[in-house]
């Protein structure tokens, strides 16, 4: 099968590449407005892009045709929010966050999850979450009707057994995040993995 995604497939777009480019990492990611009060909200195309400096990105689709939904309208007013990533024990909550609410409704509170100062930026971090990066706002790019928020990672936080104190590498058997797979309603977990080394 194949697929023009400039020409008559177009309108496919999002069935085709959400459901094909899979498992993909969920940024749920909070955020505050210029009161104060806190956003809540999942997207799942998101990933780490550099380390020199730490980057992220991830692209927060429009409420409605022009009109950026409140983790996007946030960012661009404060500069400022954290990336929590999603483990299995905390997939129910992080689902629940995904609801469309009024603009200003706590969608932590909604799912009964506590939130938690970060260190050098106003939006709280989830407590509940196995990783959270502070981040600042590098750039928001708006490409067609697609909206790609860049961030720089400040800071790290990581639940204690997650991360080896030594080596600093990741501890399999305490880190049991959660990939997005098929659209509309498609997850997977990670706990079977292998191992390659790779060749000289």
């Amino acid at each position: 099968m194949e697929f023009d995604l400039a020409g008559e497939h177009a309108r496919y777009s999002y069935r085709l590449l959400a459901g094909l480019v899979t498992p993909r990492p969920i940024a749920w990611v909070t955020t505050c407005d210029e009161e104060g009060r806190i956003n809540a909200a999942p997207f799942s195309f998101f990933n780490v892009f550099g380390t020199r400096p730490p980057i992220l990105g991830f692209a927060p689709g429009d409420k409605q045709p022009g009109i950026p939904k409140d983790t996007a309208r946030n960012i661009r007013r404060t500069g400022e929010f954290v990336v929590n990533l999603v483990d299995e024990e905390l997939a129910a909550a992080m689902n629940e966050t995904s609801a469309e609410v009024e603009f200003g409704v706590n969608e932590l509170e909604l799912a009964g999850l506590t939130a938690t100062e970060s260190t050098g930026i106003t939006p709280p971090r989830i407590a509940e979450a196995p990783v959270s990066l502070e981040c600042r706002e590098w750039s928001t790019m708006e490409i067609g009707k697609n909206r790609l928020v860049i961030g720089l990672i400040d800071r790290i936080h990581t639940r204690d057994g997650i991360l080896d104190p030594e080596t600093l590498l990741v501890n399999p058997d305490n880190f049991a995040p959660i990939g997005r797979m098929e659209v509309p309603s498609g997850y997977c977990r990670t706990e079977d993995r292998f191992s390659m080394t790779r060749p000289d």
